[in-house]
């Protein structure tokens, strides 16, 4: 199926505000020297609360998750960004913002200590960049718009 221009142009904006604030949020963990996970590991709730607890409880995994957190959200955030990659960044994707979101789930009776942006239930800006993850994949721009034009050859829609 064909799409607008007005179509391609909202989706690669999608693409781009996206890849950009997750890129964005692993330079802001990288840069700062006192970033650590711990704390939002340990205020985890949800049916993954002893998971989440675990990781945070063991020095050497917490390292690990801390590493791969940042990298994670760089190379995802650029993939999309830049459109390299792009679909194995969208998966990516969507995996790590489903571990934030099963780690801090906006479900009745659950409280956390980090304040958030507002009052939720069920849905919550992590779900929301999920879907819209989802919405990219379905409909991909890279190969209007990104460095996969030139490795891959686009499939048809």
């Amino acid at each position: 199926m064909k799409r607008t221009t007005w179509q391609q142009i909202w989706l690669l904006a999608l693409r781009l505000a996206i890849g950009w604030h997750l890129l964005y949020e692993g330079l802001a963990k990288l840069t700062n020297p006192n970033w650590s996970g711990v704390a939002y590991l340990m205020d985890s709730e949800g049916f993954l609360k002893g998971f989440y607890e675990w990781m945070a409880g063991s020095p050497g995994i917490l390292k690990v998750v801390d590493f791969m957190n940042i990298w994670g959200l760089i190379a995802i955030g650029l993939g999309i960004f830049i459109g390299l990659f792009t679909r194995v960044a969208v998966i990516a994707g969507i995996v790590l913002l489903s571990l934030y979101y099963l780690s801090h789930p906006p479900f009745v009776g659950l409280e956390y200590s980090f304040p958030t942006g507002g009052s939720y239930l069920f849905v919550n800006n992590i779900l929301i960049e999920i879907l819209a993850l989802a919405v990219l994949f379905k409909f991909p721009t890279q190969f209007e718009y990104g460095i996969d034009k030139f490795i891959f050859k686009s499939p048809k829609n």
